[in-house]
């Protein structure tokens, strides 16, 4: 297992993808798809089940078929929207449907997949969602959740860049590389993070942060 897999199952192993498709087929495939990412899924056959699920807990990603049975998955996107919890919302068809598509990205879809699913795609925007969803330090916007630290504000902004590119399960050597920095220096960065935050190892950081 690398680096970079062991750091994105450890920061995805609490977020919760939640699947709506009236085909039990893909509601189970892409339960299995994500689990071996090292999301917890559940998903439903039908709205009421979804909806009554989703209000137990709030799905850090749904994957909503655009038609399910009689119903309009368009109006679980926007029934999702209105919660404000800046929950992102994929949208599967299947098969393509333009104008449908293009409703759903202006009603917020984050984006569309035709079937049959390009797996590799829909995992690779969903880790890119929750990216995004991780707002270390500043305000947060659109309902997206920001994650208090205890001890952050003892971070120099290096040392803030460093730990919000460790949450988001970036290697030393990429994390190296994007702010044009070595990986040993990157390391040294990522020492003092765990000192200030009271971090034991890695693992112990990545739970500080997940737990705040």
């Amino acid at each position: 297992m690398t680096e970079q897999f062991y750091y994105s199952s450890f920061l995805h192993r609490d977020r919760l993808v939640h699947i709506l498709d009236a085909d039990a087929a893909t509601c189970e495939a892409l339960s299995v798809l994500f689990r071996l990412e090292g999301f917890q899924t559940a998903f439903a056959v039908d709205t009421p089940s979804f909806l009554m699920a989703a209000e137990r807990r709030r799905p850090d990603i749904a994957i909503v078929n655009i038609r399910i049975g009689k119903e309009d998955g368009l109006a679980i996107l926007k029934r999702i929207k209105t919660m404000r919890t800046g929950t992102p919302v994929f949208i599967l068809e299947d098969r393509p449907e333009v104008d449908s598509a293009v409703l759903a990205m202006k009603a917020g879809a984050s984006d569309v997949f035709p079937k049959p699913i390009d797996s590799e795609r829909l995992v690779r925007a969903v880790r890119d969602a929750l990216r995004h969803d991780v707002q270390l330090g500043t305000v947060a916007y659109d309902g997206r959740r920001n994650i208090e630290v205890r001890g952050f504000d003892q971070l120099t902004p290096r040392e803030r860049e460093v730990l919000q590119l460790i949450t988001n399960g970036q290697s030393n050597k990429e994390a190296g590389r994007k702010l044009g920095i070595s990986p040993r220096t990157i390391e040294v960065h990522r020492a003092r993070v765990m000192e200030k935050l009271g971090a034991r190892n890695t693992a112990d950081l990545m739970r500080i942060v997940l737990t705040s």
